[in-house]
């Protein structure tokens, strides 16, 4: 006679282990992990050999902890000097502070300021020179400047014949576009090119674009090589794993940048001078009554002379905020309408450099809606994300 108890437990035995096999078969594979353009030595190692390079990079130029030009000496590079972007070439140094000729103490090598008297390399800097590297990481957002001290490069490559290798790294907002695209009207230090406030291209493709759309000065080109990141597309979040710059210490900060940015052309602190930069913000002047939340500027490493210095601001709390996917323009519309001197919020010209455009102020002083405002920057959009396809080396978001 048929033991239906053993039957049954074998049966299920059987289902279980089927179950448990199709489970493991399912399970998602790991991520392989994202690796910048420095850590592709095969595909650019061929192109320095033999040559005199000039290298620029900051602390974020490392692969696995280790400085690229350190790496790049030990495999036999002949670099021959560095070149020194704002914050410096290894260590941060504040916002704006001036960058100063050095020698590199662990390799003896001379760090050229180009954060100073001069911002690109003169044809007296290039004369020992064959190839330049560059190496930096940046944020994704038009005002975050290291994209035009990569155009500099790109130009005085161009001006003096010597090649610009760009090697690539994730743009950590590289998965989406929005803000107004910066008008001829608006160019600056930070802002050079028609391009919206967020971009969602990494400085490969960004560099690729500058060449290829004549925004090089008088536009020349450069003889550009781009060696690309690994295992990397626009649709991935990409966590910085080192800070690109003192004022920007933490994934949140990053991505509230571009929408907290625009209080640089306002009186109000955009959290400067806090444990929380781009994380806060606020003003002596925003009426007391709309918030519960007030925090004090003080000196700190990265801003030794913050807004509202040893003031008690009233203001916004944004360290809790969902991630943000477009620009935020409900903090900078709130703040207006909170400020109790409304006369003075606006810093005409240094609010419009960052907008790019003389729209947006009087866009909020009319009070439109964060809605009807991004209607009016569509068509500039439209327009670049046609142009954008063009230039992109990895799949888009």
């Amino acid at each position: 006679m048929m033991n239906y108890k053993f039957t049954i437990k074998l049966l299920c035995a059987v289902v279980l282990s089927i179950f448990c096999f199709s489970a493991a078969d399912a399970k998602p594979k790991t991520k392989a992990k994202i690796e910048p353009g420095a850590a592709q030595f095969d595909m650019y190692l061929p192109l320095l050999k033999g040559k005199r390079v000039a290298f620029m990079g900051n602390q974020t130029s490392e692969v696995n902890g280790v400085h690229v030009v350190d790496l790049l000496m030990e495999k036999g590079v002949n670099i021959v000097k560095a070149f020194a972007p704002e914050h410096g070439f290894r260590n941060m140094a504040d916002a704006g502070e001036k960058i100063n000729d050095q020698i590199d103490e662990k390799t003896g090598i001379p760090i050229v300021s180009l954060y100073g008297r001069v911002n690109k390399p003169t044809p007296e800097m290039l004369k020992d020179v064959d190839v330049m590297v560059f190496d930096i990481q940046d944020v994704g957002a038009r005002f975050y400047t290291y994209i035009y001290s990569m155009q500099r490069l790109m130009e005085a490559g161009a001006e003096n014949g010597v090649p610009v290798i760009v090697l690539d790294r994730p743009n950590p907002l590289g998965y989406y576009i929005d803000g107004p695209v910066l008008e001829d009207t608006c160019t600056s230090g930070i802002g050079r090119n028609p391009i919206p406030i967020v971009y969602g291209m990494t400085e490969g493709e960004l560099a690729l674009m500058m060449n290829g759309e004549g925004w090089l000065k008088d536009g020349v080109k450069c003889d550009l090589t781009v060696i690309p990141c690994k295992n990397y597309d626009h649709s991935m979040r990409y966590s910085l794993p080192i800070l690109p710059s003192p004022n920007l210490p933490t994934d949140r900060s990053v991505n509230l940048f571009p929408s907290v940015c625009f209080f640089e052309g306002t009186p109000l602190s955009e959290g400067r001078g806090t444990k929380w930069p781009f994380e806060v913000f606020g003003s002596p002047l925003i009426d007391s009554t709309a918030t519960d939340f007030t925090f004090t500027p003080e000196p700190t490493f990265g801003d030794k002379r913050p807004k509202q210095n040893g003031k008690l601001c009233y203001g916004r709390d944004l360290r809790n905020e969902p991630e943000q996917k477009e620009i935020n323009l409900e903090y900078i519309i709130w703040a207006y309408n909170n400020y109790t001197d409304k006369e003075k919020f606006f810093n005409h010209r240094g609010f419009s450099l960052r907008a790019g455009n003389y729209d947006l102020e009087e866009q909020i002083k009319a009070g439109m809606s964060p809605k009807d405002i991004k209607k009016t920057w569509q068509d500039g959009l439209d327009d670049f994300k046609k142009k954008r396809k063009k230039y992109l080396i990895y799949k888009d978001f």
